[in-house]
């Protein structure tokens, strides 16, 4: 049995990690550098850092932040947001990240997580996909949450396996920042349609919730973000919780 990965969550915006509710409401809780490093020290397994503004902006990633962020890091590193090119990719892992996570991009232009994963190997493509359960299905937002798509979430995870994809990044839209705990349906349903890693995002109020969702679905790692800003819990504090329940974490 693999063990399980506990990844914080970077969400940036003009070189500032927020946090909100529901894709709304943010608030500025830090810079990416030293949160970085604190969740490093703490015991994190990987750091995701997301330029959530770069595609509705219509802009590029925030690079001399990525720099910034990856310079003093051993954990790997997840960019994410902005990133719309093979080139747009380089230029992130150059920057230092070891993955690069694509969204939005990825839904207008499907053959993007080939060029990708044939460029830098799959190893290196994440997509992230952003999903709202409507009726008895979730359905794909892009752009930060605002664009809604007509995709089936479980589907398009399961074409970008098809496609290169090397790890799926899932966040429910409905329960981002609610720390009310993960959306069991959605992750359970896509990591049943999937062989490669998924990442639960999306809700976590504490490490109950990470053992729910890692006993409930076959997600590989869980990702949260308000638990570890606000100081609620620390990565080893969450780990010791996991560890308890014979949960297998590094």
């Amino acid at each position: 049995m693999l063990t399980k990965r506990i990844i914080p969550c970077l969400d940036v915006t003009d070189g500032r990690v927020v946090k909100g509710v529901k894709f709304e409401n943010l608030e500025g809780v830090g810079y990416p550098p030293d949160l970085a490093r604190r969740y490093e020290e703490q015991g994190a397994d990987e750091v995701v850092f997301l330029d959530i503004t770069a595609s509705s902006d219509a802009r590029r990633t925030l690079l001399e932040s990525v720099e910034r962020t990856a310079e003093k890091l051993f954990v790997p590193l997840t960019v994410g947001g902005g990133i719309r090119s093979v080139d747009d990719m380089r230029s992130a892992l150059k920057a230092g990240a070891d993955k690069v996570s694509i969204n939005s991009a990825a839904v207008a232009s499907p053959e993007l997580i080939g060029d990708c994963a044939r460029e830098f190997g799959k190893q290196c493509v994440v997509v992230a996909i952003d999903a709202k359960k409507e009726g008895d299905r979730w359905i794909v937002y892009t752009h930060g949450g605002r664009r809604r798509t007509e995709l089936d979430a479980v589907a398009w995870a399961a074409e970008a396996e098809d496609r290169g994809a090397g790890e799926i990044l899932l966040t429910s839209m409905d329960a981002d920042g609610t720390t009310n705990g993960y959306d069991i349906g959605l992750t359970a349903a896509v990591a049943d349609a999937v062989d490669i890693p998924v990442i639960a995002s999306g809700g976590c109020g504490g490490p109950e919730h990470m053992y729910e969702v890692f006993e409930q679905t076959g997600a590989s790692a869980a990702l949260a973000a308000s638990i570890f800003h606000y100081g609620t819990w620390t990565v080893a504090q969450v780990k010791e919780y996991l560890k308890d329940r014979g949960v297998l974490v590094r």
